[in-house]
């Protein structure tokens, strides 16, 4: 009897085991899977001067030291707040108009467990729009993570909806009159645009599609096998269980 006791307890610690490992592991994911690059906000109105921030968490076990984000058409680019130990750089069309900025990490970078904001100026479309924000993180391992999808997406890119309309506004919309910059003075956001460098951002991004499907298809597949495992587990204690009866 006590043989049995025994047998029987050694096997109900081992499916306790698999069962909070299984749990872990889908908590892990869910966590992972709402680490989402963004950029608020999401309302502001037409030809406002808006200051933008790109919220960058990281969400694997490396840094993220580089991350570029495509101006959408219609918003223009003009200044960015500098970020102590990251270079800004970004690349421009024929045009001039700025297409692509990019904060590369001069250190470390954001480590994980941290996140990381920048700040910019842009001055909205002149008519009501949704402008999508496509973004590029990239790993010290040399994965590149794309943002780029649409909303419900597994890598969802950040919308801000441009509109008059006082009701959809928030409370404290954070924009500026568009004659002005955004401290306020008139011309304040022609006086960094001879600090910003070209890079070949352009070119970098335009290899990020294959990783970032791998890495859509990794994070698919984990959830599916710690549900499973979830599952399973939870089965196989509830027979132990009867079978202990």
């Amino acid at each position: 009897m006590n043989t049995h006791n025994r047998s029987f307890k050694k096997k109900l610690m081992k499916l306790s085991s698999t069962f909070s490992a299984a749990v872990a592991g889908a908590l892990l994911f869910a966590g992972i899977a709402s680490a989402h690059v963004t950029v608020s906000p999401a309302v502001s109105q037409p030809e406002a001067w808006e200051t933008y921030t790109i919220k960058v968490p990281v969400e694997k076990d490396v840094a993220t030291t580089k991350v570029a984000l495509k101006i959408p058409e219609g918003v223009e680019f003009k200044q960015y707040e500098p970020i102590p130990g990251w270079k800004v750089s970004t690349t421009a069309a024929d045009s001039g108009a700025v297409k692509t900025v990019t904060w590369t990490a001069e250190g470390k970078g954001i480590l994980a467990g941290q996140y990381q904001r920048f700040s910019f100026v842009a001055v909205n479309p002149s008519a009501e729009a949704k402008v999508a924000w496509d973004a590029f993180q990239y790993y010290a391992d040399g994965s590149i993570v794309e943002w780029t999808g649409d909303e419900g997406s597994d890598l969802p890119h950040s919308v801000t909806t441009v509109t008059a309309d006082p009701a959809a506004a928030p409370e404290q919309s954070g924009h500026n009159d568009a004659k002005t910059g955004h401290d306020g003075t008139p011309g304040a956001a022609d006086t960094n645009e001879g600090e910003q460098t070209a890079t070949d951002s352009s070119a970098a991004v335009s290899q990020a599609a294959p990783a970032a499907s791998a890495s859509s298809g990794v994070q698919t597949a984990t959830l599916v096998i710690s549900i499973a495992a979830l599952v399973l587990s939870a089965a196989a204690l509830l027979r132990a269980l009867k079978s202990r009866r």
